[in-house]
């Protein structure tokens, strides 16, 4: 399960309009052992594409060292599907980087915003709930 603060949701869902046409993405920090986001990093799409998304490597790097700053750590992905389902495609899949991560999709396909969280782990996908928190 990932637990996700109310205001990183709404952050996580703005970047991805802010993205569009593109793929938007970012990364999550929080306690990796139970799951519990404190932030969400919002980063540029390296690949500026509208099918797939490389985290800026400057991004990456600055959210690793505030994570580290406050004593937690990067926790998890965030990227926007433009106009599919939030399911990992393949690329999503194969460049899946770490199986304790959670890889939440934010899908624009539809008019009200869908949002989910998977584990990718030796290429299984295993969707977990998101709650959120105040």
């Amino acid at each position: 399960m990932l637990s996700l603060p109310r205001p990183a949701h709404a952050e996580l869902i703005g970047h991805a309009y802010d993205g569009m046409p593109l793929e938007a993405c970012g990364l999550l920090s929080g306690d990796a052992a139970t799951g519990v986001a404190d932030r969400f990093y919002p980063c540029g799409n390296a690949a500026a594409s509208s099918k797939l998304y490389t985290i800026e490597p400057k991004d990456h790097l600055r959210a690793d060292r505030d994570a580290e700053d406050r004593g937690v750590e990067i926790i998890g992905v965030v990227h926007s599907h433009t106009h599919t389902d939030a399911y990992p495609s393949p690329t999503d899949v194969a460049q899946a980087p770490d199986p304790s991560w959670h890889y939440v999709i934010v899908s624009l396909r539809d008019e009200a915003p869908v949002v989910r969280s998977y584990r990718i782990v030796d290429g299984t996908i295993t969707e977990e709930p998101i709650t959120l928190t105040d």
